[in-house]
């Protein structure tokens, strides 16, 4: 009887060992989100705005750090660009609002651009160019960040 439970025991002693990694970050530990837009629609660019200013409100509120990136590529980089940026103006006030929060626009997007329209987009002063927007995506998940996508 007592090896019966004892056995049992040390089973869920192993099956907590393997969930641990998987369980939520503590409070020591700072939250990282990645956001994707690749849609040239305003509405989605502003939900992902949205998006990134909830999220820093609900753990600012709860003395918690998250830190976001906001990743453009596809039609979606738009949003970054200085010349066709629907939301440039919302953006000219996010950084000093939401000093945690960083925009990158892919590299492979803005080349193709460039080909097509004779010269490079330039971005807004607040984007950083990756090399790829997917990849930059794929990096950030597998670093342990949440993913969202608007």
């Amino acid at each position: 009887m007592f090896k019966k439970f004892f056995g049992s025991i040390a089973a869920v002693l192993a099956l907590m060992a393997v969930m641990a990694p998987s369980l939520p970050a503590s409070a020591a530990e700072k939250h990282r989100v990645a956001i994707h837009v690749d849609d040239k629609d305003p509405a989605r660019m502003n939900m992902a705005l949205n998006n990134a200013a909830n999220v820093t409100k609900y753990y600012q509120k709860k003395g918690e750090e998250v830190e976001i990136e906001i990743v453009a590529y596809g039609p979606g980089l738009h949003m970054l660009r200085a010349d066709t940026s629907p939301v440039k103006k919302r953006l000219a006030s996010y950084g000093g609002s939401f000093p945690n929060v960083s925009f990158k626009a892919c590299g492979n997007t803005m080349n193709g651009m460039a080909k097509k329209e004779g010269k490079k987009p330039e971005l807004l002063d607040i984007a950083e160019q990756v090399p790829s927007g997917v990849v930059r995506l794929i990096e950030l998940q597998e670093k342990g960040w949440s993913y969202v996508r608007p």
